[in-house]
């Protein structure tokens, strides 16, 4: 069966889950803001929640219509035809969100949603109660300037949520995110890759991944491999097929800290992303940090300042920053940080930059390129 399906993103990587997506073999693209729309059926829905590093999830659309009353919601619901999808057991929940709209209590909406479905549900399967004991469908209601969209949750817990990261430290970056980060960098296995305030070491695990060529959702599960409608088999032969990809290539990574503890969570989770052999973890300070390599890119979030009292420290760090740049030649430096006297304290203007979102945090991601 075909599909109508979207790749949630968060705002400013757009581009780059589409040309993941287009990398995946899609086609007939429609880039949005927060959202790619596209064409695929039950394999396609296991394929790109198991490959795409960069999307938030994977969502079926279906529906797409005007309301500007609860009428109007309610019958544009009752439309759809859910039974083709949710079982007559399906366990139905209903989230929601509106922006500029005259439907603006999200509650109710959710509320005649629901309603509407069962009510659609009852035609399907010619019944008045249904026990919904069954597999999971989340249902969302997104209503922007009036303009409704239903769709149903493939993926469950977020794509960002690899499985590999058991604990965090304070303010962890998201690992779609950290993927993005160095898909932007265009790092490649021929260069060492470095960070010098790794934190829990994102940012180095997912270029493991990416350099090793490991689907990011190899190792943890979707919550739509309970619906009936996708075979079991479908999701063997996806991940097969992503083990069969993983490569043998050769790559170097270094990440560092000043923070003994972080250094050991970012080990364990180099451990259970299965990438520990190929990330050099190193307790030290950035100022001393120390890399003889000729050919470098390094990628970093590192503090942005944000507690009273970090502003020398941070100062400092992003003159270090600096100071690595001017001394070699050769190397590329890629920081992401809300801080915006950053370009000021590293000494030069970025060749590029882009604003991206940590979490909440707007920030920029200042690329010096060479």
């Amino acid at each position: 069966m075909m599909y109508e399906l979207i790749a949630t993103a968060t705002f400013g990587l757009e581009s780059i889950v589409a040309k993941e997506l287009k990398k995946l073999g899609y086609d007939n693209l429609k880039v949005e803001n927060a959202r790619i729309t596209f064409e695929g059926d039950e394999y396609d829905i296991a394929l790109c929640n198991m490959w795409l590093r960069c999307a938030d999830r994977v969502l079926i659309k279906m529906a797409e219509f005007k309301a500007e009353s609860f009428e109007e919601l309610y019958q544009g619901t009752l439309n759809v035809n859910w039974g083709d999808i949710i079982p007559e057991n399906g366990f139905m929940h209903v989230v929601g969100k509106s922006v500029k709209s005259k439907l603006h209590s999200v509650p109710d909406c959710q509320s005649i949603v629901k309603k509407a479905v069962v009510e659609s549900m009852k035609k399907k399967y010619e019944k008045d109660w249904f026990q919904e004991d069954g597999p999971e469908y989340k249902i969302e209601v997104a209503i922007l300037k009036d303009v409704v969209t239903l769709t149903l949750d493939t993926t469950g817990q977020g794509l960002h949520k690899r499985g590999y990261r058991k604990r965090a430290g304070d303010a962890p970056m998201k690992e779609t995110l950290a993927a993005a980060m160095v898909y932007l960098s265009n790092w490649n296995n021929e260069k060492i890759l470095i960070d010098p305030c790794c934190g829990s070491g994102t940012i180095a695990i997912e270029a493991a991944l990416i350099g090793k060529n490991i689907a990011p959702g190899i190792n943890r599960n979707f919550v739509s491999e309970s619906w009936p409608q996708i075979p079991k088999e479908i999701w063997d032969e996806t991940r097969e097929f992503a083990r069969n990809r993983i490569n043998d290539d050769e790559i170097k990574l270094m990440a560092t800290d000043i923070n003994r503890g972080v250094l050991k969570l970012a080990r364990e989770n180099a451990k259970s992303a299965g990438v520990a052999e190929y990330i050099h973890f190193q307790e030290i300070p950035i100022q001393e940090f120390l890399c003889k390599k000729k050919y470098v890119t390094l990628i970093s979030n590192p503090p942005y300042g944000e507690r009273i009292g970090e502003k020398e420290e941070i100062e400092d760090i992003y003159k270090t920053l600096g100071k690595l740049y001017r001394e070699n030649d050769t190397w590329s430096l890629y920081i992401i940080t809300s801080n915006e006297q950053f370009q000021r304290n590293f000494g030069r203007k970025a060749d590029k930059n882009r604003k991206l979102y940590n979490g909440r945090l707007q920030c920029y991601y200042y690329q010096y390129i060479r």
